[in-house]
């Protein structure tokens, strides 16, 4: 039997004939500007493709660049931000553009430390920048790729870590061309997701999503949406025109208000202009 380090230019074959055969088209694929590419990975983090496509078409017609993004007011990020959830992010983006039009003149940076430094950029997150953006060749896993990786080299054992994976990515990555390789694996996984073979569950790391209906994050992005098409409100206002118990609203009032979603005018609330 052969080892599995022998398979890995076969691997390599099934997963590039695939791509270039059932390549999905997406707005940040075919304009692999260093700003695009950002804005999508922020934007695709925990969030689904197909709700992500059509608001970054949205998002970059009305912020184009980093420095575009700078200028603009929260509320105003947050406004078309709207729909995509973890509205957190938002936040994240306009302090990022904010460091880099500081710091590097408006320059999305290529180095791991420095994209590190810059809000809401985890380890994952700042890989696949770099090999989206700058091609360069990293090592990382996300949600598709682990299923790739378990499906074709785990396919009988049931409890898989990410430290087990991480050799095989690093073994088999197309040098040649990081970007189209981790495009591929990922487009290969969605497939398999699709076909009934999504193997995440046998992944120590594996955590179900709650519910979103009804939850916490759902009211926190309610609240959001609602003072971004009203402007500002009270919260007596906001608790009456959503349905949900007063002492509620205030509570998650009172956490946007720390952490800088929102900023009191008089007794009313808005969206906070500024980071």
């Amino acid at each position: 039997m052969p080892s599995i380090l022998s398979t890995i230019p076969g691997f390599q074959k099934q997963i590039l004939d695939y791509y270039y055969s059932h390549g999905r088209q997406m707005p940040w694929r075919e304009n692999i500007d260093p700003y695009h590419i950002f804005i999508s990975e922020i934007m695709l983090q925990q969030t689904q493709v197909s709700r992500v496509e059509e608001k970054f078409k949205q998002f970059i017609l009305k912020f184009p660049s980093f420095e575009m993004l700078n200028k603009a007011s929260l509320a105003s990020v947050y406004s078309v931000w709207q729909g995509l959830g973890y509205n957190r992010r938002a936040m994240y983006l306009k302090k990022a553009a904010q460091c880099i039009v500081e710091e590097y003149n408006g320059t999305l940076p290529n180095g791991e430390n420095e994209l590190l430094s810059l809000p809401g950029i985890g380890k994952a997150t700042a890989a696949s920048i770099r090999a989206f953006a700058f091609n360069s060749p990293v090592v990382f896993i996300e949600t598709n790729i682990r299923t790739v990786f378990i499906h074709f080299f785990f396919k009988n054992k049931t409890k898989v870590s990410d430290e087990e994976i991480l050799p095989l990515v690093k073994k088999s990555l197309y040098v040649i061309n990081p970007r189209i390789w981790y495009w591929a694996l990922m487009d290969y996984g969605t497939m398999l997701k699709k076909n009934g073979l999504d193997k995440n569950a046998k992944s120590i790391h594996y955590i179900k999503q709650s519910a979103f209906e009804g939850s916490w994050r759902q009211k926190r992005g309610a609240i959001l949406k609602k003072l971004a098409q009203v402007k500002i409100a009270t919260s007596g206002f906001l608790a009456k025109e959503l349905g949900y118990n007063q002492d509620v609203v205030d509570e998650i009032v009172n956490e946007l208000l720390k952490e800088g979603f929102l900023e009191k005018a008089k007794s009313k609330l808005k969206l906070k202009s500024t980071v």
